[in-house]
Parts: C-alpha cells; sequence; structure tokens
C-alpha cells in the first residue's frame, strides 16, 4: 500500500510522540515502584541494623561468658576451693559492670555462684539428690541438664518477678562439661537498644526470642514484653529466616513488615503502616502527563501538516527526475528549495560506488567474524573439556582410592598371617605398602588438579604468612604509625587456628595504636625460640613471634595483671579488657604461652610462644602411632558400613585379626535397619562408615542421625573424597587409602570413653568425637 510522504511524516510524528508519551508513563510507575522497593529495602536495611546492633549487645554478653568459661579459677571443677571462686566471683562482678543482669554458676547437683546475691555468699542448695548429668538452676529453682554447646535461651520468668533471657557457656575441662556459666540480659536493656533506633513516625520494631514472645518494642517498650506475636507472624518465623510479609500490629493496624532471624534463633522485626509501602499517588501525575502530551501532540500535527506541504513538491520534482534518468532523457535540473534533493542524484552516483565498496568491506567483516566465532566455540569447547576432565578426574580419584584402600588393607591383613615375616614375602609387601603411599600421593594431586582438596589452614609458615596480613595490620594501626614485618630464615611452622593468630595480631595491634596516639613504630618479628625463651614450657621446640611497640608503656604493677579478663588501662568505655586476654587465652590453648614486657616511656613487646609443627598437617585424622596399638579391641562389635564389596570384606577382615566382631552394611539406610532393629538395639560399640554412599543419606547425614537418636554409640568416618572431609568435620575422619594404624587407633579413641565398665545410665551421653 503507497503511503505520502505528508501521512508518513505525520505517522512520524506520531512515532516519536507517543513512545515518549508512553515512556514518561512507564517513568512513572516505575517511580512509584522505586519508592515501594525503596521503602522495602529501607525496612530490611532497618531490620538488619537493629540485628546487628542487638546482636553486638547479645555478642559481648557471650563474649564475657566464654571468657569467664576459660578463667583459670574453674581449673579446678567441678571441685573449686573457696580462693578460686571468689577470684572468679570477683571477674563475674567487674564483668558485668554497667551491664544490667547477673551471673550464674551451677555444677552438677548445686549452683555455687550468683551476683545477685552479696559477695562471697554461696547460694542455697535446694535439692539434695540431682542426676549426674544436671545443674541446678538458681532463677527457676528447677535442674537442667549440662548444656554442651554456648546457648541463647528464649525470654523466661525472673524469680521475684519480670523476665530475663540467659547465655550460656559451658565450662569444658578435658573434654567434659563440667559447669554452666550464665549470663543473663533483661528486656529493659535490650528495649534501650529499640529505643535508640530513630524510627520514623507510625513506624514499629520489635526484638522477638525463639518462642515468638515480645522481648523489646517501639512504640511501647516492656509493657508488651512477653506477648506471643501475630499468628500470621509466627507461622513466617517457622518456615523462613527473613522474610517481607503483610501483617497487622497489636492494636489491628495494618503493616507491612520486616524480619529476620538471627543464628541464636531470636528474631528482629521493622514495620511500617501499609499505605506508605504503597508509595505516592499515580493517578494525579498519569492525569498531568496526558494532558500535556494532548497538547504536545496537537501542536505536533499542525506543524507537521505544515512541514509537509514543503518537503511533497520537492520530493515530486525528484520522482520526474527519476523518470527522465529511466528514460534516458537528459536531466534538467532545477533547484526545488531543498538542499538534500538537489544532491539526490550526485549521491546516487557516488553511493552506488560506496555501496561496491561497503559490500566487500562486509564480506571482510563477515570473515573475521565467523573466524572469531570458531576461535570463541573452540575457547569454550576447551573450558568445557578441562571442566569435564577435572570432574572425571575427581571421580578417579575416589574410585581409585576405594582400590588402594583394599589393596592397603588386604596387604596389612597378610602381615598378620604367620608366614608373612618370612623374607620371601616381607620385600613384596614392603613394596606393595610404598606403591599404596605413592597411589595415595598421586590420588592428592588428581583432587587439587580437580579442585576438591580443601587448603590445610592448621600448618602455617610464617615466613609467608605474616607479610601477607602486614597490610592489615597496617590499616588497623593507621597511617601515623609505621610497621616492619621481619621473619627469620628457617622459620619453623606452626599449627595453629589462623583465625585466632590473626586475631590476636589485630588485638595486639590494636593496643599499639591506643599507646602511640601521635604516631611510632611497631615491630612484628619471627623466630626458632631458643631454650632459653622457652623456659617453664612443655619439652618440644617453638616458635617465637615478638610485637613491639615504642609506646607509653605500663609500669611493672600493671604489666603483671595486663592478661586478666577485663582488665583494661583506658578510660571507662574506651576498652574491653578482652584484648590481651584472648591473645594469652590463644597462647594457651595452643599449649604455648604469651609473655608482656613493658617499660614506662620507652614501649612494650608482648612475646607469643606456639609450639613448632613437628611434621606435616593432617587434613581431619589424628596422627598415627609409631607403632601398631596392642590388641585393644578385643570383643569389640564394630558396624561397617561400606558400599565397596571388596573393600569392606578386606576391612572387615583386617579388623578382625584385632579381635573386632564386625557387621557389615552396604549404605545408611541398611545401617539404620540393622540398629534399629531388635538385634541391632545397643549392641555396638563403634560405627565405622564411608562418607561418599548411594542412597539419600551419605555418612555425615548418617552420623548426625546417630548423634540425635543414639548420642551414647560413636562414629568414625572415612573417605576417598576430600570434599567430604570439609563437610565433616565436626566427625573424626579417616582418610582414604589409611594405615592399620591410623584405623585402629581412631576406633581405640572412639570406642574406649564408651566401654566402662558397669552399666551407663541413660542420662549420661557420650559425645561423638571430634
Amino acid at each position: 500500500m503507497s503511503v505520502s510522504i505528508r501521512s508518513r511524516l505525520l505517522l512520524l510524528v506520531l512515532s516519536v510522540l507517543l513512545p515518549a508519551v508512553a515512556a514518561a508513563l512507564w517513568l512513572i510507575v516505575q517511580a512509584v515502584d522505586a519508592e515501594r522497593l525503596a521503602n522495602e529495602r529501607t525496612l530490611r536495611d532497618t531490620t538488619r541494623a537493629l540485628s546487628m546492633v542487638v546482636d553486638r549487645e547479645l555478642a559481648q554478653r557471650a563474649t564475657v561468658a566464654r571468657v569467664l568459661a576459660l578463667s583459670d579459677s574453674l581449673d579446678g571443677a567441678p571441685a573449686i576451693d573457696a580462693a578460686a571462686l571468689a577470684m572468679f566471683e570477683h571477674q563475674a562482678r567487674r564483668a558485668m559492670e554497667g551491664l544490667d543482669g547477673w551471673i550464674e554458676l551451677g555444677s552438677p547437683g548445686r549452683p555455687l555462684l550468683d551476683t545477685r546475691l552479696p559477695p562471697g555468699r554461696v547460694p542455697a542448695t535446694t535439692q539434695s539428690t540431682v542426676p549426674a548429668a544436671a545443674s541446678f538452676d538458681i532463677a527457676s529453682d528447677r535442674s537442667t541438664e549440662l548444656i554442651e554447646m554456648p546457648t541463647i535461651g528464649a525470654l523466661q520468668p525472673s524469680a521475684g518477678g519480670g523476665s530475663h533471657a540467659e547465655i550460656v557457656e559451658p565450662v569444658q575441662r578435658g573434654g567434659r562439661t563440667l559447669l554452666n556459666v550464665v549470663v543473663t540480659i533483661r528486656p529493659a536493656e535490650l528495649q534501650r537498644i529499640v529505643d535508640a533506633q530513630a524510627l520514623p513516625a507510625g513506624w514499629v520494631g520489635s526484638v522477638l526470642d525463639s518462642r515468638g514472645m515480645v522481648v523489646a518494642r517501639q512504640p511501647g517498650g516492656v509493657a508488651y514484653t512477653g506477648r506471643l506475636a501475630p499468628p500470621d507472624l509466627r507461622q513466617q518465623l517457622t518456615q523462613r529466616s527473613e522474610a517481607l510479609l503483610d501483617s497487622v500490629s497489636f492494636d489491628g493496624a495494618p503493616l507491612t513488615a520486616y524480619f529476620s532471624t538471627s543464628p541464636q534463633g531470636w528474631t528482629f522485626v521493622t514495620a511500617m503502616p501499609r499505605m506508605q509501602r504503597a508509595g505516592s499517588s499515580l493517578s494525579s501525575a498519569v492525569l498531568r502527563i496526558s494532558m500535556a502530551a494532548l497538547l504536545l501532540l496537537s501542536l505536533a500535527l499542525a506543524g507537521a501538516l505544515w512541514v509537509a506541504r514543503g518537503i511533497a513538491r520537492p520530493v515530486i520534482s525528484l520522482k520526474r527526475a527519476a523518470v527522465r534518468m529511466q528514460a534516458g532523457q537528459p536531466l534538467q535540473h532545477r533547484p526545488t528549495g531543498i538542499h538534500e534533493c538537489d544532491e539526490v542524484v550526485r549521491a546516487m552516483a557516488e553511493a552506488a560506488e560506496s555501496m561496491q565498496h561497503a559490500r566487500a568491506d562486509l564480506e571482510r567483516q563477515v570473515e573475521e567474524a565467523v573466524q572469531r566465532t570458531r576461535l570463541a566455540e573452540q575457547r569454550v569447547s576447551q573450558s568445557q573439556r578441562v571442566e569435564a576432565l577435572g570432574r572425571l578426574t575427581g571421580g578417579v580419584a575416589h574410585d581409585f582410592n576405594n582400590l588402594l584402600g583394599v589393596i592397603s588393607n588386604s596387604a596389612q591383613l597378610i602381615q598378620h598371617h604367620p608366614q608373612a615375616h618370612t623374607p620371601e614375602l616381607q620385600m613384596p609387601l614392603a613394596a606393595t605398602l610404598r606403591a599404596v603411599e605413592v597411589g595415595s600421593r598421586l590420588t592428592s594431586h588428581l583432587l587439587r588438579f580437580a579442585g576438591r582438596r580443601p587448603a590445610r589452614s592448621q600448618a602455617l609458615e610464617l615466613g609467608r604468612y605474616l607479610p601477607e596480613l602486614q597490610e592489615l595490620i597496617e590499616t588497623v594501626l593507621g597511617k601515623r604509625i609505621e610497621l616492619s614485618v621481619a621473619v627469620e630464615p628457617a622459620t619453623r611452622a606452626v599449627t595453629v587456628d589462623s583465625a585466632e593468630l590473626e586475631l590476636a595480631l589485630i588485638n595486639l595491634a590494636l593496643n599499639a595504636r591506643d599507646a602511640m596516639p601521635s604516631g611510632g613504630q611497631v615491630r612484628l618479628r619471627a623466630g626458632n625460640a631458643r631454650d632459653e625463651e622457652a623456659a617453664g614450657l612443655a619439652p618440644g621446640h617453638y616458635v617465637l613471634i615478638t610485637f613491639g611497640d615504642d609506646g607509653s608503656g605500663m609500669d611493672s604493677d600493671l604489666a603483671k595483671h595486663a592478661f586478666e579478663p577485663f582488665f583494661t588501662t583506658k578510660e571507662f568505655g574506651k576498652g574491653t579488657g578482652l584484648g590481651l586476654s584472648q591473645v594469652h587465652g590463644f597462647c594457651v590453648q595452643a599449649s604455648g604461652a604469651a609473655r608482656l614486657a613493658s617499660t614506662p616511656g620507652l614501649g612494650t613487646t608482648v612475646s607469643l610462644l606456639l609450639p613448632a609443627n613437628e611434621g606435616s598437617p593432617s587434613a581431619a585424622a589424628p596422627e598415627p602411632p609409631e607403632t601398631l596399638p596392642g590388641r585393644g579391641l578385643d570383643g569389640v562389635r564394630v558396624l561397617l558400613v561400606e558400599d565397596n564389596e571388596e573393600l569392606g570384606a578386606v576391612t572387615a577382615a583386617l579388623l578382625g585379626t584385632y579381635g573386632c566382631k564386625v557387621m557389615r552394611a552396604a549404605d545408611a539406610a541398611e545401617a539404620l535397619g540393622v540398629l534399629q532393629s531388635p538385634a541391632g538395639g545397643v549392641a555396638f560399640d563403634v560405627v565405622l562408615s564411608d562418607i561418599v554412599m548411594p542412597g539419600a543419606i551419605d555418612g555425615v547425614g548418617l552420623a548426625r542421625q546417630l548423634r540425635q537418636s543414639r548420642p551414647e554409640l560413636p562414629v568414625v568416618l572415612i573417605s576417598g573424597y576430600t570434599t567430604s572431609l570439609t563437610a565433616a568435620r565436626e566427625f573424626v575422619v579417616l582418610h582414604k587409602p589409611c594405615t592399620q594404624e591410623q584405623l585402629i587407633a581412631a576406633l581405640q579413641n572412639a570406642v574406649d570413653p564408651a566401654r566402662q565398665p558397669g552399666p551407663q545410665p541413660q542420662s549420661e551421653a557420650h559425645p561423638l568425637p571430634r
């Protein structure tokens, strides 16, 4: 269908203006939607900010509980003498200075300390007989089981009225939980935090405990403490940890709320009136834009009609000239009044020539594009091959580890044969075990290539680790303080928690920064400790890390108390007194020591003595003994869970040579069936399970289920997939192929705590080895 230039010009105007009007309307809708999203983001950010503030308060209480649980005064637990208890009470009362609430210390059968009572007064024991695995709760006069893990409890009534929440930290010595340190927090203290948040008018901020009960609220304050949140909110809390929802307030007002649940189970809620969430009104903006658009369209159409008349005449003249050119007649070019039309004829010839050049250039560009496409396809194909090779390598390494396990266990089983000690068999057996070791190293390389071998962070090479921390420590110190790092050559590696060491150095940097407000120098040095430097520690090799500054220093009387929890020389509110305490606790837990030397006006040097790593670090399994353990597994009943038939058979035979009674299961489901059957019951002493197995439940899932249903039954895991070692850090894990020394030692360590003479009471539970 032929359309005139005039019509096309009108369509052009409409095609430009109509999308512009539509775009304006779309922008209005987007602006309103953006305002709604901004309100939702504000709700989310406000909720998370409230969560961070309250979490920081809870973390401060948790830190107090954790530091008190590590106090030297509790090393004699559960039998604590009066002097040690008085020292602990002094530390507890100092820890709660400036904080609301109180601290309790409970041991099985009796309360030991309650800071609500006058100093030196021991709480009265209200029960004469308490089960061995229970402690006494002073606040509610009831016996409770010892809590094995740090816990932040829900809101509960306090003795004498009111309510409080508890932060419970277990006191563990020698791998056993002996006491519970309880630090309380009152709703009024959280209410002050909530009141400090500048919420807009009409907004509501709340803190809920793990049961959905209000702990603090704005507005309303503690008057709402103890009330359950609306049912729709509580239902959402059971399904998600963070979400946006529409609800109603206690007054029946419609609200839009955002909640976030912390890992401890506490929830933080911020809500706004539902009308605020919708943003500004859209109708008035649309009306104004529509009126402006109609006016603009009218003016544009009138202008287009006027311009079209001036364009149509020159185009018609151009058409006539084209017809004459097509007919071979000479062109009588007359000015049309439009320069562009005058240039058309000349441009047509030039355009034909340009088209030839453009065609050639286009063909060249197409060829280049084809070549680039082929190269990109080759790169993608290569990347996919490498990825597939990585997956194949990981699978091959896993299966190869199973084969190595069969060979290793078979060779070790042959060694128990009476004729295995002949020279004819010793040489091939030794060669077989060496080949297994070489194959194990090969699978490690394969898994590293496949990207499935986790980094071993336990062993730290200080020559590389400390320089990498230099930038972080310089950031903590600030620009006025100069830091120098030096590590002596041949400095031994240390086996520590790298995060704890980093935190210790940061704490020392913070102290040095506060001691040098006008700037100075800090020297971080590391080297092998001399005998005189490690005096007083257990025999062995140690590494000395020194952190020295030229700040104000301190006198000898203050230096004696520097490592005590909550001791600080800073003004009230500017220091917690936990920095050097963390450094000391980190060194002690690492079987080392922390020492401090300070001179007023010259500076302070803190020395960290850490045990040197005597061998290569282990990913998850304990170091094997130098010799085979004795036959300490006679009669031990082992449930072996292994899907590889050959490996399971030879492992069962090997365990049999040490006196074990072995029953096998092909997967986790079969193992659970055996344990739940009347024949299973409590007959097994230990479960030895592979991690990667077919079925819905792997070895880690089996171990976690047994920890819930059979906490008295220890579990030892074994796997040839190193990624599974990372997922199972909470259990003892052996890496395939392992030596018989490692296997037997792991089983003995797991079984011995569970095989005490006499019947075991139902209330006692031996935790799974970790």
